[in-house]
């Protein structure tokens, strides 16, 4: 091998960037007007209109609004397609328009699809079941077979855009949008070009809502501006969501040689698991920020603004007070949640995060957390909670997923 391939392979082998980015969130369909109601404050946690939650202890959620399927989605998908799937398919094509890139015209199998998910279509899954028990199995949907699968947005995605590359899903809950961005990462240093990635998910139906219910997080307090409140004195708890991010990462070669606008760079990522229940030990959520960042060369004096994962959850608030303490000091980094705004979107959240620091670093703004009004660590964390204008070269992301899932990932400014 020439010189000249050594140093293009080690180029490819080392640097992914994002050229796309597509948006279905609670206060926003479509990246720039999620963008402009994030800074601004805007949140969409409202009262659930999906089904009826009147008799549910929750009874808010981040519903994506104005979502009209029809207006987005192929007639031939609509029976075939679970309502999270469409929001998918409808950020992913966003994304793609937005990146400028046409699979199309890429070679045959270099392009793919790596998408996070926590459970599938479950709304889609809730009304067949109903079908088979109420009126028998010829009353249910073919598409059942797959419209209710974990790995469906993946497929949709593929199928929709030609992407006959390498494909996979992450089934890490909240820890999943960080995830599968790093298993993109792994198939352009495999050698594809271009990944489609990220998350969307949602389950604001009755079997999702009992299913979330069930684990005993979820807040039941009733008014949108007091329900959701990380690392506030009041926290009781997250509201979900549904929606997320759609993302484009490419080899950084080959988006250059396409003359691509480039958001920025994933730098680091790493992740780690708690101990075992009963089991004594840190959580590894600063461990995972830790690996993350000296991956990415850089220490935590680098870091310009952290994405918090933000739980509600006042153990788990502890928990990541604890770690961001260790690691930047007291008050050492601005630290901030949007999820506030749009509750907590299982595996879509994460990626949500990754989209708000790619445009921090564009924009040079730091999106609010809302809401928060007496923050339990005020002495701990510089928490962010109205737009701070300011450059943006470094954001560190971090999520868990329930089971013990940590994930961090660093984004940077584009070299």
């Amino acid at each position: 091998m020439t010189s000249e391939l050594l140093e293009r392979a080690a180029v490819r082998s080392g640097t992914a960037v994002f050229t796309g980015i597509g948006v279905t969130a609670p206060n926003g369909l479509g990246t720039e007007a999620w963008w402009r109601a994030t800074l601004a404050g805007e949140s969409g946690i409202r009262p659930v209109s999906r089904f009826d939650a009147s008799g549910y202890p929750a009874t808010l959620a981040g519903e994506v609004p104005g979502f009209d399927a029809e207006k987005h989605i192929p007639s031939r998908l609509l029976p075939q397609t679970d309502h999270m799937t469409r929001l998918a398919l409808t950020a992913a094509k966003e994304a793609l328009e937005d990146s400028g890139a046409d699979p199309a015209e890429l070679p045959e199998y270099s392009a793919g699809a790596v998408t996070a998910a926590s459970a599938g279509g479950f709304e889609f899954g809730q009304r067949e079941l109903q079908a088979l028990w109420s009126m028998g199995g010829q009353y249910v949907s073919a598409y059942q077979s797959y419209a209710w699968f974990y790995a469906v947005n993946t497929g949709q995605i593929s199928i929709r855009h030609g992407l006959r590359g390498p494909s996979g899903v992450l089934v890490t809950e909240q820890a999943g949008g960080l995830d599968a961005v790093a298993q993109a990462r792994r198939q352009l240093r495999k050698g594809s070009r271009l990944i489609v990635t990220g998350g969307v998910d949602g389950a604001v139906c009755p079997w999702g809502w009992t299913a979330q219910l069930a684990g005993g997080r979820m807040s039941h307090v009733a008014d949108p501006a007091r329900a959701f409140l990380p690392f506030d004195r009041a926290a009781s708890g997250y509201v979900a969501g549904e929606g997320g991010a759609i993302l484009v990462l490419e080899d950084a070669e080959a988006a250059r040689e396409r003359g691509a606008r480039i958001y920025g760079q994933l730098s680091g990522y790493a992740a780690t698991f708690d101990p075992a229940p009963g089991r004594d030990g840190e959580p590894g959520l600063r461990r995972a920020a830790e690996l993350a960042l000296a991956e990415a060369g850089l220490t935590a004096s680098d870091v310009d603004v952290v994405f918090a994962d933000a739980s509600g959850v006042p153990e788990l608030d502890r928990q990541e007070e604890a770690a961001l303490t260790a690691l930047f000091g007291p008050r050492g980094v601005p630290v901030t949640a949007p999820k506030t705004m749009t509750g907590r979107l299982l595996a879509g959240g994460a990626s949500l995060d990754l989209a708000a620091a790619l445009l921090s670093i564009r924009d040079a703004v730091i999106p609010p957390t809302v809401h928060v009004t007496d923050p339990v660590a005020a002495g701990a964390l510089d928490l962010v909670t109205g737009a701070r204008r300011g450059p943006v070269r470094t954001a560190l992301v971090l999520a868990r997923g329930t089971g013990g899932f940590n994930a961090a990932a660093v984004v940077t400014a584009a070299n």
